[in-house]
């Protein structure tokens, strides 16, 4: 019944997957926008319509989400098959990318805060899917995090009362010479940063590895970390315009260099991934604050084809591994698992911005756009130096699990079987190899003219060579820990700048110190002394005295009964 169920869905998936990129290349020919609205309630003044809003960038995405999403499903279908909540698992994730859905054709902050709240609320479900002490710790910093961009949403939305409609993709050229604009602006990148985790909001990316494989392939290709990337390229109009744009830029460039860092020190195969997605991301929103918001959306394809590849032969590794996600215990893989072996490493290749990959085309041209800007210095140099440690903590990741030999037991039991997981990546590596080019000549129908010197134009190539041999060296000098921990950098680094500490433990310290102090002084202290304390010891004391008065007054009462009694009794014998 499960399998038949995960067939169907995947089917219709498919089906829709493909029809929505026809049609978003009719729109983009056409150049083509559908606005349909939907009264679901009428009376008197008060409206409530559903509004929907198509063109060729949302019909595009909706594809590759629900291309990317057909594939996941289907490889849960074994890839889940032992477990005993497979069905509310594929429940969880259907409505993960419904929400997505409605968020991608909302033009309304209100249907927006829909589909925001309930990817929020099921990617919480599925963080703790695996009951245990981890998985609850991580879903509650991902859902906590997450509700500061709903907060903050939510925000805009009472700000954007004053214009009477909740539909901003009417308001964009008025709202440009707007002072409420700038301040609503404010709270949508807070939100965005928040979703997409930028600076200071990262910690929970690498948290939320704690959910299932699938939902890890799909949260961190297509859906949840990409809605931020896609809300701000909505509001890109309105974004250029403020003041602030340099310091959000500053910001995702900061958030490049650290999840880069980050990832060449880690060991956890997963969460090296999430850090590279937490990369990829931060060059997203860096050319989006340039203002080319079309490249921006086209790497946001590009990213979603390769990383969701990466995620699926991350968790057939994983799922051969017996649940061991420590690159130090694999190696040797190509050899045992072929087929999977070619699907990680070029989705590898193309992360790094391998020629004619799918994310040569977006990076290359990211690279050459940023050069042709003419930023200062730092930018530049932190740019650069992002890129090299994506090509170093890949090339890496590839050493340890292909090169070296395999250091988890002395049986080698790995193998290369499961031919029914292994069809839900040939679809993904398709795209993966074509797509870039498919989706260039669709996005970019008149090429970018850049001029460049030739040693700007080969800084990419220099950068992946020297990346490569970087992390060879860092390969060969794992075990020499004179190296690896000089002066306790490496905890700085491999701790994302101590970010999950002072988002976690940091923030709750203090005040659960502070609380500590008022329950010894004033619960269990002052308040406790004069109000709990005493009045039970005043109200033994008095129950005391009142218990010994009625103990005394019913002697009283008893004997003047019997004075009386006798006294009435002697009057009628006297009588």
């Amino acid at each position: 019944m499960f399998l038949d169920i995960c067939i169907i869905f995947m089917l219709i998936m498919f089906i829709f997957s493909m029809s929505f990129f026809i049609l978003s290349i009719f729109f983009l020919m056409k150049n083509m926008n559908i606005f349909i609205e939907y009264s679901i309630f009428d009376y008197n003044s008060v409206q409530i319509a559903m509004t929907l809003y198509f063109d060729w960038m949302s019909l595009m995405f909706l594809s590759i989400v629900l291309f990317i999403s057909s594939s996941v499903v289907f490889y849960s279908k074994y890839y889940m098959d032992n477990d005993l909540k497979k069905n509310r698992f594929i429940s969880l994730v259907l409505l993960f990318v419904l929400s997505m859905m409605l968020l991608i054709i909302s033009p309304n902050l209100i249907s927006i805060l829909l589909g925001w709240d309930g990817l929020g609320l099921i990617s919480y479900c599925l963080v703790i899917y695996y009951q245990n002490k981890k998985s609850f710790n991580a879903g509650m910093l991902t859902v906590l995090s997450n509700r500061i961009g709903d907060v903050f949403l939510l925000m805009s939305i009472a700000w954007m009362m004053n214009y009477g409609s909740w539909n901003f993709i009417f308001w964009m050229n008025y709202l440009e010479n707007s002072n409420e604009m700038v301040l609503i602006m404010i709270f949508i990148s807070l939100s965005a940063f928040t979703k997409s985790a930028q600076i200071p909001f990262s910690s929970w990316l690498p948290a939320a590895m704690a959910a299932p494989t699938p939902v890890s392939s799909l949260v961190h290709s297509s859906t949840l970390v990409t809605v931020g990337v896609y809300l701000m390229i909505r509001f890109e109009k309105l974004i250029m315009n403020m003041n602030y744009v340099n310091w959000l830029l500053l910001l995702s460039v900061l958030t490049m260099f650290m999840s880069g860092l980050n990832a060449s020190f880690e060991f956890d195969l997963k969460k090296v991934i999430a850090l590279s997605t937490l990369s990829q991301l931060g060059m997203m929103m860096m050319i989006l604050f340039m203002g080319y918001s079309e490249l921006a959306f086209f790497h946001l394809l590009t990213h979603a084809l390769f990383k969701a590849l990466l995620f699926m032969c991350a968790g057939l590794l994983i799922h051969n591994l017996m649940n061991f996600q420590d690159i130090r215990l694999m190696g040797c893989i190509c050899l045992q698992m072929p087929l999977v072996s070619i699907c990680f490493n070029i989705s590898n290749l193309a992360l790094c911005g391998f020629p004619f990959l799918a994310g040569f085309y977006s990076k290359d041209l990211i690279l050459e756009m940023t050069m042709m800007e003419g930023y200062n210095f730092y930018i530049m140099f932190m740019i650069m130096i992002s890129i090299l440690l994506t090509v170093i903590y890949t090339f890496r990741l590839v050493y340890f699990s292909m090169i070296m030999s395999f250091n988890m037991l002395s049986l080698n039991f790995l193998n290369d079987n499961s031919w029914s997981m292994n069809k839900s990546l040939l679809g993904l590596l398709f795209m993966v190899v074509l797509g870039g080019t498919c989706l260039s000549w669709m996005v970019f129908p008149y090429p970018y003219m850049v001029c460049l010197p030739m040693y700007l134009k080969i800084i990419p190539l220099i950068m992946i060579i020297m990346g490569s041999y970087i992390g060879y060296l860092m390969f060969n000098l794992k075990y020499k820990k004179n190296y690896m921990n000089f002066l306790n950098l490496k905890n700085f680094f491999s701790l994302m700048w101590f970010l999950p500490i002072i988002s976690t433990y940091g923030m709750v310290k203090q005040s659960m110190l502070l609380s500590m102090k008022m329950s010894l002084m004033m619960d269990q202290g002052w308040t406790e002394f004069f109000l709990g304390r005493e009045i039970y010891k005043l109200l033994i004391k008095n129950s005391s005295m009142l218990d010994l008065l009625f103990f005394y007054f019913n002697k009283l009462l008893s004997l003047m009964f019997l004075v009386i009694f006798t006294w009435w009794y002697l009057n009628i014998l006297l009588k």
